[in-house]
């Protein structure tokens, strides 16, 4: 009820509103790909707290333990602060939010996180760069100072785990911006490996602002690793499952272990999704994504990652069981190398890479479906030709006939 309230009082206020509110359902993509089971999560920019809501409704739709993450956050504006402070109370999450701005005021300056999930302000072109120029997080480049953007992008990789996973809305511009630097600095990230993946977004998802955004999903760690989630399945069935499989001499499909994610070796890979064609307007200046489109988007990461975790019932019914490796799917997604990146300039705009939807065959024969169009074309230059012959009339009866 309490994000219910925040998603009306968004909407009606529209920017000023929108500032401290991310949409559940961009939020929701966020969570689902990163899959925040265990660790630390963290938020710089907070707002209403609603990423770190949405990782507790993960982990609870998995069978986990609420108390299996630990939240730290930070807001600038003291009444978003505020509001995040009451949200999180109220549900019962423990977290530790600081109050400040993160580039200037640090809460967190030590914390290496498992999961970065944020909502930065896009294209802030007012945030004191030159109070900053030395900083140490800048190791990819000094950003520029007419805009942020690759500012935050750094902050996160700076507080990521050796093997922590980033993910984040960034306005469509940082994508392929080649503008005072801009360009260079992703360069030099997406040349250390740390794109994991790129997911272009349909509009008018946000409130606050028109303005084109994207998701970033970046990782220190792209080598095949394996690592223990909760079982969606517990106490008597759990044992029961498990007693069979032994018996059977078959693995369990219930127990914890059977179930266990694991990444696939990724290094000098990112996959690429296009989803600017999903989501449903709810009116005729908002659109949504819907579970299905979760569902979409979150299991072709989790199989191009390699991780058998099925999307929770958040995202909808998800990928089914027999659906465990990963496909390109042309106009949607595409695994791309290194070096194809490179030969696209170190521009990571998704519609770059998936190519075109395939066209479905409707069975007509090439010769018939050619005589048919151009039978049409016929006609249609036949009426054309008419319409010009009446436009012409009327013109001259109009006296504008010369």
């Amino acid at each position: 009820m309490y994000e219910y309230f925040l998603s009306r009082f968004a909407s009606a206020e529209g920017k000023s509103g929108g500032q401290f509110y991310t949409p559940s359902h961009v939020v929701r993509v966020l969570v689902e790909m990163l899959a925040p089971y265990k660790g630390r999560v963290y938020d710089p920019c907070c707002g209403s707290g609603g990423m770190f809501v949405s990782s507790e409704k993960f982990i609870e739709a998995h069978s986990g333990k609420i108390g299996d993450i630990s939240i730290y956050g930070q807001e600038s504006n003291y009444t978003t602060w505020r509001l995040a402070k009451m949200n999180l109370a109220i549900r019962g999450i423990d977290a530790q939010i600081a109050h400040g701005d993160t580039f200037y005021n640090h809460g967190h300056p030590d914390l290496k996180a498992d999961y970065v999930l944020a909502n930065p302000p896009f294209n802030d072109s007012d945030w004191r760069d030159e109070l900053l120029k030395d900083d140490k997080r800048w190791v990819y480049g000094v950003p520029p100072a007419g805009n942020a953007n690759y500012a935050w992008v750094q902050h996160f990789i700076c507080h990521l785990a050796p093997t922590g996973l980033a993910g984040f809305v960034l306005a469509n511009g940082s994508m392929s911006s080649n503008q005072s630097g801009e360009g260079e600095i992703r360069k030099a990230i997406i040349e250390a490996d740390l794109v994991d993946c790129m997911v272009a977004l349909p509009g008018q998802l946000f409130y606050s602002t028109q303005i084109p955004v994207c998701l970033w999903f970046l990782t220190r760690n792209k080598a095949a690793r394996h690592f223990t989630a909760p079982s969606r399945h517990s106490g008597a069935l759990s044992d029961l499952s498990t007693a069979l499989s032994h018996h059977s001499g078959a693995p369990s499909r219930h127990s914890g272990e059977s179930r266990n994610p694991s990444f696939r070796d990724r290094r000098g890979e990112t996959l690429f999704i296009d989803a600017r064609k999903m989501g449903s307007l709810v009116d005729r200046t908002h659109r949504e994504l819907t579970d299905d489109d979760l569902a979409k988007i979150a299991g072709t990461s989790h199989r191009w990652r390699g991780d058998p975790i099925t999307p929770s019932p958040l995202a909808g019914e998800g990928r089914g069981e027999g659906e465990t490796r990963y496909q390109d799917i042309p106009g949607f997604s595409k695994s791309a190398t290194l070096e194809d990146i490179r030969k696209h300039g170190h521009v990571l705009t998704p519609g770059r890479y998936v190519g075109a939807a395939d066209v479905e065959d409707d069975g007509e024969p090439f010769e018939e479906k050619m005589k048919r169009l151009a039978k049409t074309l016929r006609e249609q230059q036949v009426e054309a030709a008419k319409l010009d012959a009446a436009i012409a009339a009327n013109l001259t009866g109009l006296g504008y006939g010369g």
